[in-house]
């Protein structure tokens, strides 16, 4: 019986791996250092690093509500594949997927850009597309949003890519 299944005695459990709490903090501390130097972060810059991973307060089906940061930088929620970026007074919702082939983006610190780690493809912190920096050929794609409160509704069925709809995906913003 393995002892996660219920009543037992002891002698049962003795050979069983149990995580102390030190060690698992230990082990969470280095996966979460881990993530962020896969984003791009050095682990001595973590601390002060711009990404941050949340997940959303709630909402609907299609709207989902995040707190409006509080200053510049990037909150990423992975399960919705979602990154809230706060940028000289706006915030933005972009797609985590790069516009060419949906690869998950990554974060320089040292550039202050996302980038595209298969095909090298860069954007400023507000989506725009760096001109000749890989095989994309247009801005991150933004989700249509509204500010609710202290909040930002992210309408995750309405996604704007900047050559459908420039004008729309220019205003896909919310001030603080």
């Amino acid at each position: 019986m393995n002892c996660a299944e219920g009543p037992h005695d002891d002698d049962a459990c003795r050979g069983c791996a149990l995580v102390a709490r030190r060690d698992f903090l230990r082990d969470a501390s280095v996966a979460v250092v881990s993530v962020l130097v896969a984003l791009g972060a050095a682990p001595r810059s973590a601390a002060a690093s711009p990404i941050r991973f949340v997940s959303a307060l709630g909402g609907s089906h299609e709207d989902k509500a995040y707190p409006i940061p509080a200053a510049d930088g990037t909150q990423i929620d992975k399960s919705n594949d979602v990154m809230i970026t706060r940028w000289q007074g706006k915030v933005y919702a972009f797609s985590f997927a790069c516009p060419h082939q949906n690869t998950a983006l990554k974060w320089s610190d040292k550039d202050h850009q996302f980038e595209c780690p298969k095909h090298h493809s860069r954007f400023e912190p507000d989506g725009v597309y760096v001109k000749d920096s890989g095989r994309a050929t247009r801005g991150l794609d933004r989700f249509a949003v509204r500010k609710e409160g202290s909040n930002i509704l992210v309408n995750l069925d309405k996604l704007l890519q900047e050559d459908d709809n420039e004008a729309e995906w220019k205003t896909a913003f919310v001030s603080p």
